[in-house]
């Protein structure tokens, strides 16, 4: 039981909330399906993954705590987990609950994790959405799109109307209009545009490379899209749509994109536009325009509505998400971390792992490292002990299913 209690992991979950911050993957929001319901994760569990030991922890939080949500958008800035939007069953949060922006300190001196929200601000905040994105980029948070609800007098040409309540005159559909909340200065803006965005869609990726915003597929109206656009953060000018050479990734929705190195998008998953959950990985190349498929990807581990953070090492950790089709099935929601190598490790990181996964037969020499040197071995040791115990797990629970 003592080992069960150290090697424990964050509850299943879609559309949730992640975001890295030094070498911690912290887990917030979403929810499962119970007995055909949807039920929406605790809101004051904050989950966290440290990527050196493989070891997760459950952190209870306190303060200004947000209402449990799925489809949040998650962003990571000088060590504050910022949230905003989402869905929950009372409605849209900045429409039920007033102003729905939050953040909690990553780095508490205290220990203690608590939420603060943010209740004085300048300007006007987004109307009403969920499956939104997010650029963090200086120290401004731009968000791009979702799904959402807009009154009659809010209509505008950064809306698509999807259906209509005329009860309280009600508009839902999805957006394309960029909102800009400086932390510096705790106000909200929305830029000027100089030229045409890509079409309002929400369930999309997005990731940053230097001073340009990327945005991939979607949901837009009936479809699923494959388009890569790029938004310049400092002129606020819309690139038209890149030209791709060569062979693309079908359309989806609820999948990632993640950058890897100075000049590469990695993306991974989604809900295809035939409805089918996707395992397919692509890398992007800024400089020649090209996709290339990621080959060695398993293709029994389909992912939607998950979420990919980027490592220290060109790591992409996706964590939970779904591979059933949300739409009609809605059960099959993941817990598992889905680690994928891009590029090569740094000679002391495959060092580290060699001596982690061999500590048994070389336990009589570790003492004659440098210290520093023995902690980090240490931490590569109870890494691959604890990554051991989940895949003895996980066969077992296969066994057992298969009995």
């Amino acid at each position: 039981m003592a080992a069960a209690q150290r090697f424990c992991v964050a509850e299943e979950r879609s559309g949730h909330c992640a975001v890295m911050d030094r070498h911690c993957l912290y887990v917030w929001g979403g929810y499962v399906t119970i007995e055909e319901n949807e039920v929406y994760l605790p809101h004051d569990e904050i989950w966290v993954y440290d990527t050196e030991s493989g070891l997760w922890q459950m952190h209870l939080t306190h303060g200004d705590l947000p209402p449990s949500m799925s489809g949040s958008c998650g962003a990571c800035l000088n060590g504050r987990l910022y949230i905003f939007g989402g869905y929950d069953d009372k409605g849209y949060s900045n429409q039920v609950h007033t102003e729905f922006l939050y953040y909690l300190d990553l780095r508490p001196g205290t220990g203690e994790f608590t939420w603060k929200q943010v209740k004085h601000f300048k300007g006007q905040p987004p109307t009403a959405r969920d499956k939104l994105s997010c650029w963090v980029y200086k120290h401004q948070l731009i968000y791009f799109g979702g799904y959402g609800s807009r009154r009659q007098h809010e209509l505008n040409d950064c809306f698509d109307v999807h259906d209509a309540s005329w009860e309280g005159q009600m508009f839902w559909g999805w957006n394309n209009d960029i909102n800009v909340f400086d932390t510096e200065e705790q106000a909200w803006t929305q830029p000027v545009i100089k030229s045409t965005p890509p079409q309002a869609r929400a369930a999309h990726s997005c990731a940053l490379l230097g001073n340009n915003g990327y945005v991939f597929g979607g949901r837009v109206l009936q479809t699923r899209m494959n388009d890569l656009h790029v938004l310049n953060l400092d002129t606020w000018t819309w690139s038209g749509g890149i030209r791709i050479t060569g062979e693309t990734p079908h359309g989806r929705s609820w999948h990632t994109l993640t950058p890897v190195g100075d000049d590469q998008l990695f993306l991974f998953g989604g809900l295809s536009a035939e409805s089918v959950p996707l395992s397919d990985g692509w890398i992007f190349n800024l400089h020649i325009n090209v996709w290339t498929e990621f080959k060695h990807l398993p293709k029994d581990q389909p992912r939607l509505w998950h979420t990919a953070c980027a490592g220290r090492d060109h790591e992409v950790m996706v964590f939970g998400g779904s591979k059933d089709d949300l739409l009609s099935l809605d059960t099959g929601h993941c817990n598992d971390l889905l680690i994928f190598q891009t590029q090569p490790l740094p000679l002391l990181r495959l060092c580290l792992d060699c001596i982690g996964k061999n500590a048994f037969q070389l336990r009589n020499q570790l003492s004659c490292l440098p210290q520093k040197l023995l902690q980090q071995v240490r931490k590569r040791i109870t890494f691959w002990a604890a990554a051991r115990f989940r895949q003895s797990r996980r066969e077992g629970h296969e066994i057992n299913n298969k009995s």
